[in-house]
């Protein structure tokens, strides 16, 4: 990982993988202006998918949600260049790569200070010819093999001990070739003991539950225990 360090702002980026300026990848409208902007999702804000010189990736400008999110867009309290989420984020992916587990890699992240409160980015890899759970279970259901896997994907994950506070159905994704992915680890962390796990699984189920209640999606509850299964190792 190299280190810009500029007036009001550090930037944390690989260079194996960035070759643009990294001054500029955080600017939607850098990749505009050069015909590289390869598609886009809302969210919270628009996470722009963007063609670098090496691999496809995603573009996110940190927001904040909830409530407090309509008073405060965008800014978060500076309390040290490392304790920012776009740093955080960045440095977990690393160590989640490392341990083997399939996330996006890590391409730059950016903090931007202003007296006692911060601005973030980062830009991530984009798996590619990948969809989430959603879009798959509207269309047809997986077999059991494929929750299994899924299973097995959030044990490699809890046995690096990383916490992910948003485990749901949109963040997990299946390619093209059969391989699970976990994305959007904004705001989580590594966490000692187990006794957080469960927690991590049960707010999953939710997440099947509520599309499922809404009709979206094809999944009733035995599917969770081949889940389950896999994360258990059986």
């Amino acid at each position: 990982m190299k280190t810009l360090q500029l007036d009001n702002q550090t930037i944390w980026y690989d260079e194996t993988l960035l070759k643009e300026d990294p001054q500029q990848v955080f600017c939607p409208e850098f990749w505009q202006n050069s015909g590289k902007v390869i598609g886009s999702a809302q969210g919270r804000g628009t996470t722009w998918f963007v063609q670098t010189a090496t691999i496809a990736a995603a573009l996110r400008h940190y927001r904040r949600g909830g409530l407090f999110g309509k008073l405060v867009n965008d800014s978060y309290r500076f309390n040290g260049w490392q304790q920012t989420r776009s740093y955080q984020e960045f440095q977990l992916l690393n160590l989640l790569i490392e341990a083997g587990v399939n996330v996006p890699r890590p391409i730059a992240a950016r903090a931007v200070k202003n007296w006692f409160s911060y601005r973030a980015d980062l830009l991530s890899e984009k798996i590619p010819n990948a969809r989430d759970l959603v879009s798959i279970l509207i269309e047809k259901p997986l077999p059991a093999k494929m929750y299994k896997k899924i299973g097995q994907e959030i044990r490699k994950m809890h046995d690096a001990q990383v916490n992910h506070t948003d485990l749901n159905i949109h963040n997990i994704l299946i390619d093209d070739q059969g391989k699970v992915w976990i994305i959007d680890f904004d705001k989580c962390f590594q966490q000692s003991g187990d006794n957080w796990k469960q927690g991590n699984l049960d707010r999953l189920k939710r997440s099947f539950e509520k599309e499922e209640s809404k009709r979206a999606v094809v999944w009733n509850q035995d599917k969770f225990n081949f889940l389950c299964n896999g994360y258990q190792g059986k």
